[in-house]
């Protein structure tokens, strides 16, 4: 996975992404409130508002959302969110 773009945003404390965030704190979308902001889809997970600025890979199942588990990662100076089911792909 190559940087996409540098990370502008704010950056989540370290004791408060290790206690939320990374590969052990996985968690479905669904259960986040979703918004649409500058056409880029936005959820709430731990206190947070994450930006999807990438698209999905098409064989991501339809409802990825509500059905895969998913976590957000910071690697590269950017924050990821992995799909469970396809480990190998990110999304920032």
């Amino acid at each position: 996975m190559g940087e996409r773009g540098g990370y502008r945003g704010y950056r989540i404390p370290d004791d408060r992404f290790r206690a939320h965030f990374g590969r052990g704190h996985w968690f479905r979308v669904r259960s986040a409130p979703i918004l649409v902001v500058g056409g880029y889809p936005r959820f709430q997970y731990g206190g947070f508002w994450f930006s999807v600025v990438d698209p999905w890979p098409e064989y991501w199942e339809r409802t990825w959302y509500d059905t895969d588990d998913v976590y957000v990662d910071y690697v590269n100076d950017g924050y990821y969110m992995y799909n469970r089911r396809h480990p190998a792909s990110a999304l920032r």
